[in-house]
């Protein structure tokens, strides 16, 4: 239900935006990818490896024209895998996530070519919702909201389609131990991932 009005609310801002935008240029379509991902703990002894896992969604670009700049906001469903020890045994945490980045973009303007190829920069925060479970293992458990920070590189390619590569730092606690009688209490993890993506714009 939450993912549900998450999604409602998405697609109310894009009517918004679209609605209001009089001196930009407004262009959404679909946007797929990879992600690798890592639970990054405050004890060494529990650091996850990385793990493989994708991403697929909607994406939204809003871009004044002339000065470069711009923004993007995507509403996507992402799965983030992770792998770790816990009281000597492997523990394998596939979380799915509904994730809203929004980030802020400049656009480096190159005479001549700007209509075949157009890098850029990002930055921007990101919110993910867990839509799977929430335990791990005994005494592990994930946590509901996940709060980052992206920074990405980009280009675009015969003004529609969109590369990217971001790197998400993780603010808030994505994993914890709920249990005090588990051997390792107090310890918490945060995300850290790289996410490669296309998208295709209209």
């Amino acid at each position: 239900m939450k993912a549900l009005k998450v999604a409602l609310a998405f697609i109310a801002l894009m009517i918004g935006t679209a609605s209001a935008n009089a001196g930009g240029i407004f262009r959404f379509g679909p946007k797929v990818g990879l992600t690798v991902n890592e639970l990054h703990f405050n004890n060494s002894t529990f650091d996850s490896s990385n793990k493989t896992g994708w991403t697929a969604g909607l994406m939204t670009e809003f871009k004044m024209p002339v000065i470069g700049i711009g923004a993007d906001l995507s509403l996507m469903y992402v799965r983030r895998n992770s792998e770790f020890m816990v009281s000597n045994q492997i523990a394998k945490d596939n979380r799915d996530y509904i994730e809203i980045p929004l980030n802020l973009r400049y656009s480096f303007s190159l005479p001549l070519i700007n209509n075949v190829v157009l890098p850029y920069v990002a930055v921007g925060p990101s919110i993910s919702m867990l839509t799977s479970h929430k335990q791990i293992t005994e005494g592990f458990a994930n946590k509901s909201v996940d709060w980052a920070l992206n920074f990405g590189i980009g280009v675009q390619l015969i003004k529609h389609i969109d590369v990217s590569a971001r790197y998400g730092l993780g603010l808030t606690k994505a994993a914890k131990v709920v249990d005090s009688d588990v051997k390792g209490a107090g310890i918490e993890g945060k995300n850290r991932y790289w996410t490669i993506s296309v998208a295709y714009l209209f």
